[in-house]
């Protein structure tokens, strides 16, 4: 009886190791640091999205430790030395700031972006194909947007001729800061449009950029994409509204709050994609073997309301292109 007693255990054993140890798999929680500039509920609420549709439910598999600068890029450093502190598997640094700075942090842990500008000429990536370290993602053009957004600005309103261009210094690196500056004023000039440069490197610049464009008489505004602008948006369309301006933004988000049209990558399905090279990586994929993807889905969505109370006419061929139009 006792030689069939442990046979019956040893089966047993058998049979409910491999349980065992898939029980044990299953109960893994991943743990991805979540790095940014400043906190954007829709874009981290679409990065979530993302993660559940693939499986990852928080509270049970996944823990994701949010770290925000508040604005403040002095605070990035230590805010990813924390992260790597935590051992986290992955790190979500979704722009180039916070994504150079989560890569001065550590050489080690995967580091996935979701909406730099030109990650090779940061620094991030050796090349889109071949990323060669620990830092891979998603880029947005946003460089090689600003042209588009000028001319669909020109043919919304076809007599603009001064045109103010809203930019953030320190928003991208140096050298991508100034090759999207040169594209946005080679692309006007080959439109017959003259720009305005202004700058705000936080929110207390606002008023002063208003009054610099109306002093400057401009007939329009264009805006450079920031985490600073996307985090303000209400407040930025609101100052654009009150002084009557035309304008055209690099996202739908900031149409979606009064402004009269975007035109850019989608940036829910960048942070869902994001969310897919996460997952990648969890399950063994190194980042340097995961090529940097560039956007496939574009969007034009103009706010038709917006273009009454400005009394504007939107021709027919651009409402045509639009992917949505507001009511």
């Amino acid at each position: 009886m006792r030689l069939i007693g442990l046979a019956v255990v040893l089966i047993l054993g058998i049979t409910l190791a491999p349980l065992a140890a898939e029980a044990q798999h299953a109960a893994k929680v991943a743990r991805i640091g979540y790095l940014v500039l400043s906190l954007d509920a829709p874009r981290l609420g679409a990065f979530r999205q993302g993660l559940r549709d693939l499986g990852y439910i928080e509270g049970r598999n996944l823990v994701i430790e949010i770290r925000s600068a508040d604005g403040k890029h002095e605070r990035l450093p230590a805010l990813a030395a924390e992260l790597v502190a935590l051992k986290v598997d992955v790190i979500l640094a979704p722009t180039t700031v916070t994504a150079l700075a989560a890569k001065q942090a550590t050489k080690t842990i995967p580091i996935v972006f979701a909406g730099t500008t030109d990650p090779v000429a940061s620094g991030l990536v050796t090349s889109l194909a071949r990323p060669g370290g620990n830092v891979t993602g998603g880029s947005n053009l946003n460089s090689e947007l600003v042209g588009k957004c000028l001319e669909l600005l020109k043919q919304a309103v076809p007599g603009v001729s001064r045109v103010a261009l809203l930019w953030q210094p320190g928003a991208v690196d140096e050298h991508t800061e100034k090759d999207r500056l040169k594209r946005a004023e080679v692309a006007a000039r080959a439109l017959g449009m003259r720009l305005q440069f202004v700058d705000a490197r936080g929110p207390e610049d606002f008023d002063r950029v208003f009054s610099e464009v109306t002093r400057a008489r401009v007939g329009a505004l264009t805006v450079l994409g920031s985490s600073l602008f996307i985090i303000e948006r209400r407040r930025l369309v609101d100052l654009v509204t009150k002084n009557r301006l035309p304008a055209v933004y690099p996202w739908r988000e900031f149409v979606d709050v009064g402004g009269l049209m975007a035109y850019g990558a989608n940036s829910a399905d960048l942070y869902r994609r994001a969310a897919t090279y996460v997952d990648s990586i969890l399950k063994g994929t190194k980042p340097a073997d995961l090529p940097v993807e560039q956007p496939t889905k574009f969007e034009l969505v103009i706010n038709m309301k917006t273009a009454k109370a400005l009394g504007l006419t939107i021709p027919q061929s651009v409402l045509l292109r639009a992917d949505q139009v507001i009511e």
